[in-house]
C-alpha cells in the first residue's frame, strides 16, 4: 500500500504526453507519495515541445535531452529506460511513475515490478493493454482532466458524466469483476470489506477505476449498480453482499 512518505521517481515522455496534462497527472502521483525525481524526456530541439518549456518551469520538472539520431528510432524513449534502471538500482525509491501511452514501456514496469517496487503507469484510453496491465495500478488520463487549456495553466477537473444504472448493469465485464471480487473477500457470513474488493480489483486489473464510469469512489460506483447490499461497520468500514434476487410469485 502506497505511503505518504513513499520516495517516487516521475518519468515522462514528451513525446506521448501533452503539456496540459501534467498538472493532474503529479496532483495524482501526490496521493503515492513524494515525487522526489521528476524528469521529462524529449528531443527539445524539435518546435513541437517548445510548449512544455513553461510547464517544466512551473512544476520543476528537470527536461532531459535527447536528439532523434536515427529516423524510425525511439531514442527518447531507450533514454527513459536507461534513466530508470539507473534509478532503480540506486534502491532509493519505493515507486516509479511511467507516464505515457506507448507500449514499449511494457518491459520496463516489468522489470521494475519484479524488484518488488510498485509501478504507477499513466497513459490515455489507447495505451495498449500489456503495458497497462504490467504496472501496479493504471489511471487514464482523461478521467484526471480536461486536455485543453494554455500551457503552464493547471487545467480545469473533468466532470465525468456518470454512468446510469442501467448500462452499468449491462456493462457484463464490469458486473463480473464486481462480482467475482465480492466473492473472493467475502467472508462465511457472505460479507465482503470494501476495501478488501477494491484491492483486489486493481491487483486483478490495474486499470480498474470508478472514474472510468464518472464515479469518484468505489462505493458510489457498486450502489449505482443496484446489484449488492452495502452495509457500514462501526468505525466507518463498508462492507457488501450480492442483493438476493426475488423470489418468483405463485401463481
Amino acid at each position: 500500500m502506497a505511503q505518504p512518505n513513499d520516495l517516487l521517481a516521475v518519468l515522462i515522455d514528451a513525446d506521448n504526453v501533452p503539456p496540459s496534462r501534467v498538472a493532474a497527472v503529479l496532483a495524482e502521483v501526490a496521493r503515492f507519495g513524494t515525487a522526489s525525481v521528476k524528469r521529462v524526456y524529449g528531443d527539445w530541439t524539435r518546435p513541437n515541445l517548445s510548449s512544455w518549456k513553461a510547464v517544466a518551469s512551473e512544476h520543476v520538472i528537470q527536461p532531459m535531452q535527447q536528439f532523434a539520431n536515427t529516423t524510425g528510432k525511439n531514442a527518447t524513449d531507450s533514454a527513459l529506460i536507461i534513466d530508470a534502471m539507473d534509478l532503480l538500482y540506486t534502491r532509493r525509491f519505493q515507486g516509479f511513475c511511467i507516464v505515457s501511452s506507448d507500449s514499449d514501456f511494457t518491459r520496463l514496469a516489468s522489470r521494475i515490478r519484479e524488484e518488488g517496487v510498485t509501478v504507477y503507469g499513466f497513459g490515455e484510453r489507447k495505451t495498449p493493454e500489456a503495458f497497462r496491465n504490467a504496472c501496479n495500478q493504471f489511471t487514464y488520463l482523461e478521467v484526471l482532466e480536461a486536455p485543453d487549456g494554455p500551457p503552464g495553466e493547471s487545467p480545469a477537473a473533468v466532470v465525468l458524466d456518470r454512468v446510469p444504472t442501467a448500462k452499468l448493469r449491462a456493462d457484463t465485464r464490469l458486473v463480473s469483476r464486481l462480482r467475482a471480487s465480492t466473492a473472493t473477500a467475502s467472508g462465511e457470513d457472505g460479507w465482503a470489506n470494501l476495501a478488501t474488493v477494491g484491492s483486489l480489483l486493481r491487483k486483478q486489473h490495474p486499470d480498474f477505476d470508478s472514474r472510468n464510469w464518472g464515479y469518484a469512489k468505489l462505493s458510489d460506483l457498486v450502489r449505482a449498480t443496484e446489484l449488492f447490499v452495502m452495509e457500514a461497520l462501526p468505525g466507518g468500514a463498508l462492507q457488501l453482499q450480492p442483493r438476493k434476487k426475488a423470489a418468483p410469485s405463485a401463481g
